[in-house]
C-alpha cells in the first residue's frame, strides 16, 4: 500500500472514510475534558499545519496524527502536566506571541483494519519531519498507554517501568515510540481530567453507580470517582511523557 501525506484540511473527505478511520481508538468519555473543549477549536484553526493524514493510493485516509507547538526549555520538571496543559500552553503561547520550539504530538490513529502495518510509526515520523520543517527543534508526546486499562489500580509511575524481556516497554504504544528512538521522560498522572454527571458516566460506560466511591470502568486507565452528593463523576487520565530524538 502506497501512502502520501496531506494536511487534514487539504480537502473535504467523505463521511464514510472518516467514520472508518475514527471508528476505534478512544472511549466516549475522552471528550469530557471541559478545558480541552475551551481550547481545541483555536488549536485546530491555528495549528492546522500540524494536523496530518496519510492517504492511500485510492485517496482514502488510513492514518491521522496531530500536534501543537509550545515553548519548552527541555527540563522534565517544566513539562506540561499532560495533554490538556500542553494544549493550553500552545494556544496561550500563540496569543502572547511566545516563540515555540517544541512539537507536542497530541495523538495518532490508524484505520482499525490496517493496524499492525506500521502506519502508526509512519504517522509519528511524518509529524517529526513536519516539526523539523517548521523550525521546532524538539518533539515530545504525552503517550496514552493503551495496555494501562488492564491495570487501572497500578500507578502510572510503576506501569511505565514495566518492560518485556527485550528491554522494551510492556505497553505496545510506548513501544511504538521507543522503536522510533523515543525515551520515557516522566509520568503525567493527571494528563487530562474528565468530569460529568452520574447519569452521563453511566451512559458513557454502560455501568450503574449505585453508591459513591471509586470504580473500575471500561477502557479507563485509572479509577472513576463518583459522588452522588454533588452528582458528579471525576476521572483523571494518566499519560507518559516521551521525548523523540
Amino acid at each position: 500500500m502506497i501512502t502520501k501525506l496531506e494536511r487534514t484540511d487539504a480537502r473535504t473527505r467523505p463521511d464514510e472514510h472518516l467514520r472508518e478511520l475514527f471508528s476505534e481508538g478512544f472511549p466516549e468519555f475522552i471528550t469530557a475534558d471541559h478545558v480541552v473543549k475551551d481550547y481545541i477549536g483555536r488549536a485546530r484553526e491555528w495549528f492546522a499545519d500540524l494536523n496530518l493524514m496519510l492517504i492511500d493510493d485510492h485517496e482514502i485516509p488510513v492514518a491521522s496524527g496531530w500536534g501543537v507547538p509550545i515553548h519548552w526549555d527541555g527540563l522534565p520538571e517544566t513539562l506540561p502536566t499532560g495533554y490538556t496543559q500542553a494544549l493550553v500552553r500552545a494556544v496561550e503561547g500563540r496569543e502572547q506571541e511566545v516563540e515555540a520550539n517544541t512539537l507536542v504530538i497530541c495523538g495518532a490513529i490508524v484505520t482499525p483494519s490496517l493496524k499492525g502495518r506500521g502506519l502508526a510509526g509512519e504517522t509519528l515520523k511524518a509529524l517529526r519531519r513536519t516539526a523539523g520543517n517548521t523550525g521546532l527543534e524538539q518533539v515530545i508526546a504525552p503517550v496514552r498507554p493503551t495496555m494501562k486499562a488492564q491495570y487501572p489500580l497500578t500507578p502510572i509511575e510503576t506501569f511505565m517501568r514495566w518492560t518485556r524481556e527485550d528491554g522494551l516497554a510492556l505497553d505496545p504504544w510506548i513501544r511504538t515510540h521507543q522503536r522510533l528512538g523515543a525515551r520515557i521522560l516522566a509520568a503525567a498522572p493527571a494528563s487530562q481530567t474528565m468530569t460529568g454527571t452520574v447519569a452521563e458516566w453511566e451512559r458513557w460506560t454502560g455501568m450503574v453507580f449505585p453508591e459513591a466511591g471509586d470504580y473500575v470502568i471500561p477502557d479507563g486507565l485509572s479509577l472513576l470517582r463518583i459522588s452522588h452528593s454533588t452528582d458528579e463523576g471525576i476521572y483523571q487520565e494518566p499519560n507518559v511523557w516521551m521525548r523523540h530524538n
